[in-house]
């Protein structure tokens, strides 16, 4: 069968590799019958570039790559395109990032740290902030579905690139009239950012509540390999 890479960004922090590891672990146990292989943008190892030129001298000739990204941001519309094209003897079919399909993942992570049918709760949808504006519209979106759906105050707020950041975003749900704080994590994995995530809202919420990344959920693995089926569907209707 034509082989998975999963491709996640890559961290200095060696807790997110070792997440992204376990995650396309998961990934391979539940598809036995797939070659899964891991790899990431950069930071860490092994590079994309380099499993795919592993396969090509495995004498595969097609591939299909699985961004673990939650947005539609430059290293999914630029960089893994670029690096791909790179290794221009193998065939590559980019699938989707992972995106909006899970939502369920975090709201699950966030219930399971706060009572999101307390009407006093005000939760910060927390992500990596992006220089493309769509991207960040795309996660203040599912705050306000949040806000909508379920009655408590949400607001999206960013570790770097855009606006607002969690200081901004706790000051804003207070201003609202929320009386009780929670974050809840639009990460795949552990971090860097994260960690500056969590410290903001400590700081500015001694007493908030932290939800988890997304990446151990099973659900995860499960999209990863629906990612993966969607695209190889797709480039065989194109050949």
């Amino acid at each position: 069968m034509i082989p998975l890479v999963a491709v996640a960004h890559g961290s200095r922090d060696p807790r997110s590799a070792a997440t992204v590891r376990a995650l396309v672990d998961r990934i391979a146990a539940a598809a036995p019958e797939l070659d899964v292989r891991v790899s990431f943008l950069d930071l860490s190892e092994p590079l994309v570039t380099d499993v795919l030129r592993d396969l090509v001298r495995a004498g595969h000739r097609e591939a299909v790559v699985v961004p673990l990204l939650l947005g539609s941001a430059f290293h999914a519309r630029v960089d893994l395109p670029a690096l791909v094209a790179e290794v221009p003897a193998l065939r590559v079919t980019i699938a989707d990032v992972l995106g909006a399909d899970l939502e369920p993942v975090a709201f699950d992570r966030l219930a399971a740290v706060a009572d999101v049918s307390d009407p006093g709760l005000g939760v910060v949808l927390a992500a990596v902030g992006s220089s493309r504006a769509a991207a960040n519209e795309a996660v203040a979106a599912l705050a306000r579905r949040w806000q909508s759906r379920h009655g408590f105050r949400a607001v999206a707020a960013f570790a770097s690139a855009a606006k607002p950041d969690v200081p901004a975003a706790v000051a804003k749900l207070r201003a609202r009239g929320a009386s009780r704080i929670a974050v809840a994590s639009w990460f795949l994995a552990p971090g860097l950012l994260p960690d500056r995530i969590a410290a903001l809202a400590r700081e500015a919420e001694p007493s908030v509540a932290l939800a988890d990344c997304l990446a151990g959920d099973p659900r995860v693995a499960s999209l990863v390999l629906e990612r993966y089926a969607t695209a190889l569907a797709g480039a065989a209707r194109s050949a």
